[in-house]
């Protein structure tokens, strides 16, 4: 006979294996040098910091309000 602990834990699990196949996985791509959003230069820095970005960080962050 399952118990409500059993449920709870099992529940938790899921939840937990969602939510870590949602995690972006690390990539080995490439960072662009100009943004395709705006055109201007992306930071050597972002470029190394943020494997394989595609935009500047200004733009980057108007994207992630839109969602």
């Amino acid at each position: 006979m399952v118990d409500n602990v059993d449920t709870a834990n099992d529940q938790a699990e899921y939840l937990l294996q969602v939510a870590l196949n949602r995690r972006p996985r690390p990539t080995c791509a490439v960072s662009a040098q100009f943004c395709e959003d705006c055109d201007d230069p992306i930071p050597l820095l972002r470029q190394q910091a943020v494997q394989g970005c595609t935009t500047c960080a200004s733009c980057q962050e108007l994207r992630e309000r839109r969602r």
